[in-house]
This record gives C-alpha cells, sequence and structure tokens, in this order.
C-alpha cells in the first residue's frame, strides 16, 4: 500500500503545473555578471573584501592584478595590495586551472583542497608521456622537504630535484612539484611586490596554518556563482578547471535559483546575488591581462561577441589587456614605455563613436597615471579598425 501511495504522489506532482525559469538576456546577464565583478561603479571595499568578493584574481603576471584592483576600487594604490601580501594575508598561488591566482588567505585555506585532485591530475594531462615513470610521490616528497628547508626559485629546486633524480626530466619534475604542493610565492620589494623569478614556500609554513580538511567543491561552486553567476555547470567548469560538477549543483540546487539563457540553457545562481536590470548604465573600464572577467564562462557572449574572442588571446595563450565599451570588450590595449614617454595604445574591434571614445580617452589617462606614475608624459592613441 504505501508503494501505491508512493506512486500516486508522483503521479499527482508530475500533473502539477511547474513554473517556468524566467530567461535572461545577454544584456541582462552582461549587467549581473559586472556587478558581480565591481564593473558598474568603483566599489569602496578594502582590496582584501574585493578579493575575496571576485573569487581570487589571476596573476600569471604580478603587475595585471594590480591594475585590475584599481580598476574596481576608489581610491585604491598601489601599496594598497603590496601590504597584504608581505602581511600575508593575501597570497599569490596556483589556484582554477592550475594558473597562478592571488587569493585571501582564508580562501586559499579553505578551497585549495577542492583543487587538489585536479591540479594533481593535470601532470598526466599536460605532460602526457612526459610524465610516464615518473615517481610522482617520490618527487613531491623530495620537493617538500626542500621547501621545508626554506624559500627557493624553481630554478633552483629542478636543480636539487636532479641531483636526487639524475634520470629523470627537471621541467616535469618542476612541473609536477607546482602541481601537487601546496605551494605560495614569496613577494619582496620589487615594483609590483613579486620578482619575475619569484620563490615559492610551503603554504602552511607561510601561512602558520594547515589547509582545511574539506576537500569537496560545494564552497568553491558558491564562490564561482557569487562572483560570476548567474552561470551554467559548464561555466563553472571552465572557471575552475575541474570536471564532473553537475552532481555538485545538483546537490546545491535546493539552496539555488534557476533561470534560462538566450539558448535556453539552465543557469544557476545565489538567491541574493545581484541581477541590476538591463538598463543599468556601465561605464568604461580598463581590464589588465588574464582577467579572470574573460576566462570565467564557457560561454562568453554575455561580455563578447564570439566573432572577437578569438583576439583576445594570443597564438602562445597570452589573453590581452582589453577595455569595455557599454560594459562589453570592445578591444584591447597596452602600454609602451619609451625613456620618460608612456602611450597607451588602443585597439577596437570595431568603430567607435565619438563620445565613447572621449570618455575612454579619459579613463585610459588616469590609467596611464597609476601605472606609469614616474613618466614624464602620457600620451594615448587609438590604432585604426
Amino acid at each position: 500500500m504505501r508503494a501505491v501511495r508512493r506512486v500516486l504522489a508522483l503521479v499527482q506532482e508530475a500533473s502539477m503545473p511547474r513554473t517556468a525559469a524566467q530567461s535572461l538576456s545577454l544584456q541582462a546577464l552582461n549587467r549581473a555578471t559586472l556587478a558581480r565583478q565591481l564593473l558598474l561603479a568603483r566599489a569602496g571595499a578594502s582590496p582584501h573584501q574585493a578579493i575575496a568578493s571576485l573569487a581570487g584574481m589571476q596573476g600569471q603576471v604580478p603587475k595585471p592584478p594590480f591594475i585590475g584592483l584599481w580598476t574596481r576600487l576608489e581610491g585604491f594604490k598601489r601599496e594598497d595590495l603590496a601590504s597584504l601580501v608581505h602581511r600575508r594575508e593575501v597570497v599569490r598561488a596556483t589556484m582554477m586551472r592550475g594558473t597562478i591566482h592571488y587569493m585571501t588567505a582564508e580562501d586559499y585555506r579553505r578551497l585549495r583542497p577542492a583543487l587538489s585532485e585536479m591540479l594533481s591530475g593535470a601532470i598526466a594531462t599536460t605532460l602526457r608521456g612526459r610524465a610516464e615513470g615518473l615517481d610522482l610521490e617520490g618527487v613531491a616528497g623530495a620537493a617538500r622537504e626542500l621547501f621545508a628547508e626554506g624559500p627557493r626559485t624553481f630554478t633552483e629546486l629542478r636543480g636539487q630535484l636532479m641531483a636526487r633524480f639524475p634520470e629523470g626530466d627537471e621541467r616535469v619534475m618542476g612541473f609536477a612539484a607546482r602541481m601537487h604542493l601546496p605551494l605560495v610565492m614569496v613577494p619582496d620589494d620589487s615594483a609590483w611586490a613579486y620578482p619575475a623569478d619569484a620563490a615559492f614556500t610551503l603554504a602552511e609554513t607561510w601561512l602558520g596554518a594547515e589547509l582545511a580538511p574539506v576537500d569537496t567543491p560545494h564552497e568553491l561552486v558558491r564562490r564561482y556563482l557569487a562572483a560570476f553567476g548567474p552561470a551554467t555547470v559548464a561555466d563553472a567548469q571552465t572557471w575552475s578547471g575541474l570536471k564532473g560538477l553537475k552532481p555538485v549543483f545538483e546537490a546545491l540546487r535546493d539552496e539555488l535559483v534557476t533561470f534560462k539563457d538566450p539558448k535556453g540553457r539552465e543557469l544557476f545562481d545565489l538567491p541574493d546575488a545581484p541581477r541590476p536590470g538591463e538598463e543599468v548604465s556601465a561605464p568604461m573600464r580598463f581590464l589588465p591581462e588574464y582577467d579572470n572577467l574573460v576566462l570565467a564562462h564557457a560561454d562568453r557572449t554575455r561580455l563578447v561577441d564570439d566573432a572577437h574572442r578569438a583576439r583576445l588571446v594570443t597564438k602562445n595563450l597570452k589573453v590581452l589587456a582589453s577595455f569595455t565599451v557599454d560594459g562589453r570588450i570592445a578591444g584591447t590595449w597596452s602600454i609602451e614605455r619609451k625613456a620618460k614617454r608612456a602611450t597607451l595604445a588602443l585597439s577596437p574591434f570595431e568603430a567607435i563613436a565619438p563620445a565613447d571614445r572621449d570618455a575612454l580617452a579619459a579613463e585610459g589617462e588616469a590609467l596611464l597615471r597609476f601605472a606609469e606614475p614616474d613618466a614624464a608624459s602620457h600620451e594615448l592613441s587609438f590604432l585604426p579598425v
């Protein structure tokens, strides 16, 4: 009888009308993402609060996160971030997608364990045949011992590993150590807080605390949605580098809200996350190289036209600095320094209206003053489309 009642209940549930998920336009998705990324208006938050809110900032190169915070925060100064890394409140370490990120110390300790399996797995998938026969545990153990002795660069580490494993491939062993061990980079007095060949050390040693024991990706997904939602499962997988996140989203479904994108795909979001109206204006903004805004979705049409997406990444996978017009990525930029003159060159994807060019010029001059404060002259040029 209990089984019969269960079947009848399922039939009744199936016959009940369901409220269709609201469809969100690309413009609505654009404004929601810009709001999460502090790009609709410069925020009064501290750099520490901003990095936490953004779920980290990609930092393959030391300088871009400084520009990324300048473009998002009121009154940001270079020393604001430098002081955080020296006080060990923010760390620069391998995280999502196996790439370097600036993370708050708390987030690194909480979220790094959820990425461990993916990072270790990247050794085989990235190196392929070169990793065959590698004694991963032996190499990782030896690297841990060496880092326990004190910080060292990977140039130094590779030489020391070769002394212990003379038949090994030094590049393979170095990459394996970087992926397998929780390491953070050690700042110095360089202009952007880190030298080109920064030393690494064990995260537990640097932070004086062990990593969190929880290694499930549920919190990572929540933080992703807070920073980049509404988003699909595929979007979260692209940002994190993790595969098979659908069961995680299903486990979280009761605490999330869902929408549909213009192609009918299911989008997930946190109920109280900001989703401003389509009519909200978006100011001109300059994004640095490797900015997570450009890399955080599988489908990036909310931010850039598919026809232009390939122009943001070079053949050697460098993600170019870009600028936005009305909230959409409209071109790339670079700064050229000659003696005391700094020139900001803008490369638009399409023709830009005169009023927008004026707004970009004003924002660009402010960027030059921040990025090249010791230049005697600051100039701006628009390259032909």
